[in-house]
């Protein structure tokens, strides 16, 4: 139960996100914050590694609730996601998958400036 409450120290997005009512019928979201909750939760707070990823995916939920256009792109890239039959870790490899598609998702957004008509 402690590391329950120290866990949430590190993800700041956790209330928002939970507390975020999604349009009635969409299971996918539904899923991905079951995935985000039961991931930080699991985490070995120990574990350097774990920990970053768990903040990753706090900060890649929190644009999910908050970016229409990012959560559309995440919805098309879950498709692309493989996960391996009998892979050890099957939420670890969703994860994973979640935070890559992030990262591709920052980099087109960066390359992508707009010049007004009027300058």
């Amino acid at each position: 139960m402690e590391s329950n409450k120290l866990i949430l120290d590190y993800c700041k997005n956790f209330d928002y996100i939970m507390n975020t009512d999604f349009l009635e019928g969409d299971t996918l979201s539904n899923k991905l914050v079951e995935i985000y909750k039961n991931f930080i939760f699991k985490v070995d707070i120990r574990n350097e590694e774990d920990l970053k990823t768990a903040v990753k995916l706090d900060e890649v939920m929190g644009k999910y609730v908050e970016d229409y256009a990012f959560r559309k792109k995440l919805q098309e890239g879950m498709r692309q996601i493989k996960v391996k039959r009998g892979a050890a870790d099957i939420i670890r490899t969703i994860v994973d998958g979640l935070i890559e598609i992030f990262k591709k998702y920052e980099i087109d957004a960066t390359r992508k400036i707009y010049i007004s008509k009027w300058l």
